[in-house]
């Protein structure tokens, strides 16, 4: 193996199996917050949402759609590569955390249709405020709780030589502490939030604290992604292995202060809630940055790609294209209106392409077929190119002061240039949505016509 060749072994033993029961997790996650943003971005269209009068059915629908797109889509990744980069260890707790999380998700996707309702659009975690949907994320933060303690009881030794497979360890293994990290503040935040409130104020600082490490996590994962990513689809890096680890030990750093920041101001204060904003704010890119030069560098004088490398190559470059805007439109961000959201888009739908192009290239590695190069390759621009227009839309219209989380006649399109933009943001999702589902049909049809191959 090349030292510098950013890529882990595949196990053929019960850690690919635990892996593909964590992807398949993920896909089927996509596939029901798929379906949901149909409604979402339908209700929140010119015109088109005077058919969707039900603000009520708007929020509980964005609570499942973020919930199943962002929260299990992400940590069922994580799942993913967490299985691979471990030892045979603790096997029986692996299928514990994923039964536990799968048990999790059902019991959130079907919530809304079993009588849970009052939508609350908390930060980083919006929740329908019934036993039945707290109950499932119970459930799911339990799996990932036992997901992360075996990642980190079975972590394979980083290895004497510094390879690109070390520091791809290594990186992994900053977002399990990361993670550990998040749910332990949601634990010291549920301990610490005073009972006497309720409603959206009592969610908002529940998850304030562990929903900004969690980014972290997010970040850690995608950037184990591109530099994997970068190397299967030959684009040679001025990047040695030790400073990439350095890099991933940057992006750690500012979690560290999660703990400081509890001892130090009530989870009610002003302090707290400005501390942690900061700290994603300012610690969030100390590793992405430098990682991202070096891959633009290595994209710059890189050969075009060919065959199997070509669907790669599309989505590390989409990838970058849309955590790079969300993170320039942070800059943006002025009062509670709408470029908050296309801030947020473009952040997770970068580290949403990385996870669908590393989801190619191991779909055959999983048993699976390999995905036909010539959809795969147009699908993350297609939906990356959609997410783009999107959060486009929503620059312009949180520019003219269309707020955010409100649908239909609440979001007062009153003027061109708001329903132009949120025109643009409605053309922009129906695309993505779009690309989205073809990622799925994409991945359906590998596993479907693969599932014979696949080992035992």
């Amino acid at each position: 193996m090349n030292l510098s060749d950013f890529s882990l072994p595949i196990p053929d033993d019960a850690r690919r199996s635990l892996a593909r029961g964590w992807l398949l997790l993920g896909l089927a996650s996509l596939l029901v917050s798929g379906i949901f943003s149909v409604l979402l971005v339908l209700a929140r269209a010119p015109y088109v949402q005077d058919f969707f009068p039900w603000v009520d059915f708007f929020h509980t629908a964005l609570v499942v759609h973020v919930d199943l797109s962002v929260l299990v889509w992400f940590l069922a990744f994580g799942g993913v590569l967490w299985s691979l980069n471990s030892t045979p260890r603790f096997l029986t707790a692996g299928r514990l955390a994923l039964l536990l999380a799968v048990l999790g998700t059902l019991v959130m996707a079907t919530a809304p249709f079993l009588g849970a309702g009052e939508a609350l659009m908390s930060n980083y975690i919006p929740v329908l405020q019934h036993p039945l949907f707290l109950a499932g994320l119970l459930l799911f933060a339990a799996g990932t709780g036992v997901l992360v303690l075996r990642a980190m009881g079975a972590i394979p030794p980083v290895g004497q030589w510094m390879q690109g497979a070390a520091a791809l360890r290594f990186g992994l293994n900053t977002a399990a502490v990361s993670t550990m990290l998040a749910l332990i503040a949601f634990a010291w935040s549920y301990f610490a939030v005073p009972a006497a409130l309720a409603g959206k104020p009592y969610y908002e600082l529940l998850f304030w604290g562990g929903g900004h490490v969690l980014q972290f996590t997010y970040t850690l994962l995608m950037l184990v992604s591109w530099l994997w990513l970068a190397s299967e689809s030959r684009v040679r890096l001025a990047l040695s292995p030790r400073v990439a680890l350095i890099f991933f030990g940057f992006g750690l750093i500012a979690v560290f202060f999660t703990p400081i920041i509890y001892y130090s101001y009530a989870v009610t204060s002003v302090e707290h809630i400005k501390l942690f904003t900061w700290l994603m704010q300012y610690g969030g890119s100390l590793a992405a940055l430098p990682l991202s030069l070096a891959l633009l560098h290595g994209l710059w004088r890189a050969e075009r790609a060919e065959g199997d490398a070509q669907p790669l190559r599309a989505a590390l470059i989409a990838s970058m294209v849309l955590f790079g805007a969300g993170g320039v439109i942070g800059f943006l961000i002025t009062g509670t209106n709408v470029t908050i959201p296309a801030h947020y888009h473009g952040s997770i739908v970068g580290v949403t392409l990385a996870f669908m192009g590393l989801t190619y290239y191991l779909l055959p590695h999983f048993g699976y077929r390999k995905p036909g190069t010539k959809l795969a390759r147009l699908q993350p621009y297609l939906y990356g190119g959609g997410q783009l227009l999107h959060v486009s839309g929503l620059v312009i219209s949180g520019g003219y002061g269309v707020q955010r989380k409100v649908a239909g006649a609440a979001q007062e399109l009153d003027t061109v240039e708001r329903v132009a933009g949120m025109g643009l943001m409605g053309l922009g999702g129906l695309i993505s949505i779009v690309g989205g589902f073809l990622f799925i049909y994409i991945c359906y049809r590998a596993i479907w016509h693969g599932r014979a191959q696949r080992a035992p």
